[in-house]
């Protein structure tokens, strides 16, 4: 590929990003309530549990590391947990108990009512976020679900953050940068 080509693509691909974020930016109720669910139970000393797999997992734990450590702000540490880190727990519910259940189960064991359930899924069809949106609906936590165009996942949160593509990287990009607005507006409500 010339260098022209791959300049090219490069800017083919960042208007497409920038295409997917426009869309997105034609309503931003979901994002405002799932703020407003955040600062409820932060405010209430609740927790955010938030889960998914592969590029949606590192998307959880990038939220979580803002949401502990900081966004753009010093501030207290806020109590939030990835589900997708602890390899001990993961392997041993994936062995015991099956790969769909390795969220849920965790739900269980660290979701109480009030917490937030915030389950990342680009398809919205992952089993395992499924599962882990059902435990957290019967355990009285707020469920939000991140996900692409379609899925189950919507179906079964209350709030549904959707970004409407079919391609993975431009679903991804778009979440994370909600994942940010989510930061941003949380830091923002709960420092005045």
């Amino acid at each position: 590929m010339t260098s022209a080509a791959r300049s090219g693509r490069a800017a083919a691909t960042l208007r497409e990003a920038a295409r997917a974020h426009e869309r997105a930016a034609q309503d931003v109720s979901g994002l405002t309530r799932a703020a407003e669910a955040m600062v409820t139970a932060l405010g209430q000393g609740r927790k955010i549990l938030v889960f998914g797999n592969g590029g949606s997992a590192a998307d959880a734990q990038h939220f979580v590391a803002e949401l502990v450590g900081r966004y753009q702000v010093e501030r207290r540490a806020w109590p939030a947990i990835a589900l997708s880190t602890d390899t001990s727990i993961l392997t041993a519910l994936g062995n015991d108990y099956g790969f769909d259940r390795v969220f849920a189960r965790q739900v269980e064991a660290h979701g109480a009512a009030g917490d937030i359930a915030l389950g990342i899924t680009t398809s919205g069809n992952s089993p395992n976020v499924l599962r882990g949106l059902e435990t957290a609906n019967q355990r009285g936590l707020v469920t939000i679900a991140l996900t692409g165009r379609g899925g189950e996942a919507g179906r079964l949160a209350r709030i549904h953050l959707a970004v409407e593509d079919d391609r993975t990287p431009r679903i991804q990009e778009v979440h994370i940068t909600m994942l940010h607005i989510l930061c941003e507006w949380v830091e923002d409500e709960l420092n005045g």
